[in-house]
């Protein structure tokens, strides 16, 4: 299974690296690539749908909400270059599922160690809120994702998108009110909850690097 995964993960990369499905995300991402921001002006913009990141072997699966408009649609990797990453892999170094605290761009040798990044929505969208259609558009990407990373026993989601996403591919039903901190236990996998690194938690205090860091040592403790 783990050789049938080594040779599935870029296929899926690919599919999703070249999707255009949804005619809003496509347009938007893309006029960000081409405007750019004035500190990134330099750069070339990835623009198109971030694939997942990680480790083939993984056993922990993060799962964000989308890409950032000038964070992953830029960089072309998961939570790089820009502040949501910044937070998420500190606490993955933390916890020692990252070999490095920082992810600046895809070619700065961050590697995972047991460990998945991913998303609800591969696309950035329009102010981060993705409509329920995209939302559903994009989903059928993270069960090939889920099918293909057979070692998975923990998954942290980050904010409700993201756990809501979860709870359809895992089938949890009734489904838990979303709270930082919550737990679940299904079948063969343990679902951990937090608020999404944004600088709307992290700025106002609603998240702290304790919590965030507890939720890491947590999967840490789970995945062991």
């Amino acid at each position: 299974m783990a050789t049938n995964s080594a040779r599935q993960l870029p296929v899926l990369h690919d599919d999703i690296a070249s999707c255009r499905a949804c005619d809003r995300l496509v347009e938007w991402r893309e006029s960000v690539a081409t405007e750019k921001r004035a500190s990134f002006r330099d750069q070339e913009y990835w623009g198109r749908p971030v694939p997942g990141f990680g480790d083939p072997l993984a056993r922990m699966y993060v799962v964000g909400l989308a890409p950032a408009a000038h964070g992953a649609n830029r960089t072309g990797r998961m939570f790089t270059g820009d502040r949501s990453g910044d937070w998420l892999y500190r606490a993955m170094h933390k916890a020692g599922f990252a070999n490095q605290p920082t992810s600046e761009h895809r070619d700065d040798g961050l590697e995972l160690h047991k460990a998945w990044v991913g998303a609800a929505v591969r696309c950035a969208p329009p102010d981060n809120k993705p409509t329920p259609d995209e939302r559903r558009a994009c989903e059928p990407f993270l069960t090939r994702e889920l099918s293909l990373l057979t070692e998975i026993r923990v998954v942290v989601c980050l904010g409700s998108i993201a756990y809501e996403a979860m709870c359809r591919q895992l089938e949890i039903r009734p489904r838990p009110k979303f709270s930082h901190g919550l737990e679940i236990a299904h079948e063969n996998i343990t679902v951990l909850c937090s608020y999404h690194p944004s600088q709307q938690n992290t700025f106002t205090g609603k998240l702290t690097e304790p919590m965030f860091d507890a939720i890491f040592l947590r999967a840490r403790t789970l995945c062991d």
